[in-house]
């Protein structure tokens, strides 16, 4: 897990942030991370794997497709 600091932060913002925390019964640097996670990472967000499976299936579904596996050495990267 990665840490960040917040600098220059309004005493009202921080208060608010005290106020919002105790309504939900937490600190206040886990209703920071709430806030935080709820704002980038939203429930409805798209996710691309689930919709191109609900797009497959309406179309039928992918399971008569023949995709064959390429399979090839493993190399390390060439760093000269």
């Amino acid at each position: 897990m990665r840490n960040l600091t917040v600098r220059n932060l309004p005493d009202e913002t921080h208060r608010a942030l005290r106020v919002r925390a105790a309504r939900h019964g937490r600190s206040t640097e886990a209703e920071v991370r709430a806030i935080l996670e709820e704002t980038v990472r939203p429930a409805e967000r798209l996710k691309i794997g689930t919709e191109l499976h609900r797009i497959a299936q309406e179309i039928g579904g992918m399971d008569d497709l023949d995709i064959p596996r390429q399979r090839s050495e493993i190399r390390g990267a060439d760093l000269e």
